[in-house]
């Protein structure tokens, strides 16, 4: 870990116990976040990708103590954030906050964006008095794009992206240093997302924010990010600097993600790598490797021993980890795969043909 980090997480976990029996007792855990370890520097955004189930939502919320982890450490500007009580949480939240997926849920309905971001403000006590509170949420309103006179409108009476911008006031309001954004632009419309990820991007260069940034969308990610962590069933698989994630992914299942991204010119051909299977429950995750059960390059040594986070890119030496045992080897193809998904490719090709015929078949009758 850097000296200059302003968060710090090591060994994180986050079961949930599942209840059952008569006595309700607890049989089992979903294990959700299982010893992640990370990172953030003052000043950067990182984020998180994988697949929905993976853990990054939840990191998230552990970070912030929404749910209490089961184990590990996280410090926050030199302090460890989960020895705090109860009031000494609630002033530590004036300097992380969080912007939720959907802004209408998070917003009470009953209360007007004046209330909700003075709320905010007199529970840290910021400002003298009710006064300095109104003109300070007015400031707020304007920094994010919107209108004085909208101050005393409900919820409902804006649109989502308007109200995503109520909720970057709302994390605003107490002065943050770093701000989670847990899938925030996800529920928008794509003008609509640019508009909010330049507003987070001149936040940040104003007033010196630090974002972790949860999302599933590639694209965004490499549009915002300094760096990139890459969670499957609860573990990071991948980390590193944007550029190298992007340019020279290491690990199976971030080729594949990467994959995944659609290409806007319809003529380009892109290789799409298919994974076999679903992702295993993770209230039983695989031993070794938990992405052995998918992954084509799996030997017996994945099924039974679990890789460590370390770096080992020689392009981009010391700003990338990856856990996988055969990265290197895969890369320079002394390592070839066990398995391939030809079926998979044949029937999506197949289906493709089917598709087209139907087509034909339909025209030529009108």
């Amino acid at each position: 870990m850097t000296e200059k980090a302003l968060l710090e997480v090591e060994n994180l976990q986050q079961y949930f116990p599942i209840k059952g029996g008569f006595l309700g007792r607890t049989v089992n855990h979903v294990k959700a976040v299982d010893d992640v370890t990370f990172n953030i520097r003052e000043g950067e955004t990182v984020s998180v990708v994988g697949e929905s189930g993976c853990g990054k939502s939840t990191t998230g919320r552990a970070i912030l103590r929404l749910d209490e982890p089961t184990n590990g450490k996280v410090t926050f500007r030199g302090q460890d954030v989960l020895s705090l009580s109860k009031n000494e949480m609630r002033k530590m939240r004036s300097e992380m906050q969080i912007i939720f997926q959907d802004p209408y849920a998070s917003l009470n309905p009953r209360k007007t964006v004046k209330q909700t971001l003075i709320e905010a403000m007199e529970i840290q006590k910021i400002g003298k008095n009710g006064k300095e509170r109104v003109q300070r949420a007015i400031e707020l309103m304007e920094t994010v794009g919107l209108q004085e006179h909208q101050i005393n409108r409900f919820p409902h009476e804006f649109s989502g992206g308007q109200r995503q911008r109520i909720g970057i006031a709302r994390a605003l309001a107490v002065n943050p240093k770093l701000i989670i954004c847990d899938e925030a632009v996800s529920a928008l419309d794509v003008s609509i997302q640019a508009q909010v990820l330049n507003l987070l991007q001149r936040l940040q260069k104003e007033i010196g924010l630090t974002y972790l940034f949860i999302a599933h969308d590639l694209g965004v990610v490499r549009h915002i990010s300094d760096r990139i962590i890459v969670m499957y069933l609860g573990k990071i698989v991948e980390m590193g600097d944007t550029k190298s994630i992007f340019e020279n992914p290491q690990h199976p299942y971030t080729k594949a993600l990467l994959s995944a991204i659609p290409v806007p010119d319809p003529k380009m051909k892109k290789e799409r790598i298919f994974l076999r299977g679903d992702v295993p429950s993770p209230i039983d995750p695989p031993a070794g490797c938990r992405f052995h059960t998918r992954c084509p390059f799996a030997t017996e040594k994945c099924q039974t021993e679990t890789p460590a986070l370390e770096a080992k890119d020689t392009v981009f030496e010391g700003k990338h980890d990856v856990a996988c045992h055969y990265a290197l080897d895969i890369q320079s193809g002394k390592h070839e795969a066990t398995h391939e998904m030809k079926d998979v490719r044949k029937v999506l090709d197949d289906a493709g043909e089917e598709a087209a015929a139907s087509k034909e078949d339909f025209q030529s009758t009108k």
